[in-house]
């Protein structure tokens, strides 16, 4: 049974709607599940050269790969930045794909939720971090998929939900994503 899941929100924006969707979401699982987020606002940019020497790899890098590793799932709350993903979150990707040995990303059970101000609710960005994902063994959810387009008319900045038909919807996608996260759970 899924304990632990790690939000893993792509935008940095202290107010963003990406981090009021965590918020939101979050309130949808069982009591018994413990939300982890996971900060990627303090990874410097990716380096390889960084890893080759321990004393010179970030602390920070270190610690997103553990809290990583540690969590039984995870949530990808992303915007769409010019149809794709935001340069913080694809940081954050490349630091938890190295060492090729032992990839954080690797086996975890994932749910891609996107969103954006216009129409197409995050397609692109949506369509990318799979692709990344699937490249570095992650399992990506893959129904129901979750695109929320005009996000200024589904949720404001607090986290609340202002679309009945949206909240049923997200409530849904919760009760899939856990049903889908324990089929991989040992």
């Amino acid at each position: 049974m899924v304990k632990r899941i790690g939000i893993i929100v792509g935008s940095i924006r202290e107010k963003s709607y990406s981090k009021s969707l965590a918020k939101a979401i979050s309130g949808f699982f069982p009591k018994n599940t413990e939300i982890n987020m996971i900060r990627i606002d303090d990874l410097p940019l990716f380096n390889p050269d960084l890893d080759q020497d321990v004393s010179l790899r970030p602390s920070s890098y270190d610690r997103f790969r553990r809290e990583v590793k540690a969590q039984d799932a995870l949530i990808i709350i992303s915007p769409e930045y010019n149809r794709t993903i935001p340069a913080a979150l694809k940081n954050a990707i490349e630091v938890g794909s190295r060492p090729m040995t032992d990839i954080v990303f690797n086996g975890k059970p994932t749910l891609i939720v996107t969103q954006s101000a216009g129409s197409m609710g995050g397609f692109g960005v949506n369509h990318h971090l799979r692709q990344a994902l699937v490249f570095l063994n992650a399992i990506a959810m893959p129904q129901p998929e979750v695109y929320l387009s005009e996000i200024h008319k589904v949720i404001d900045k607090e986290g609340n939900l202002l679309r009945t038909d949206t909240t049923t919807f997200l409530q849904l996608v919760v009760t899939n994503f856990l049903a889908f996260a324990d089929r991989f759970m040992d």
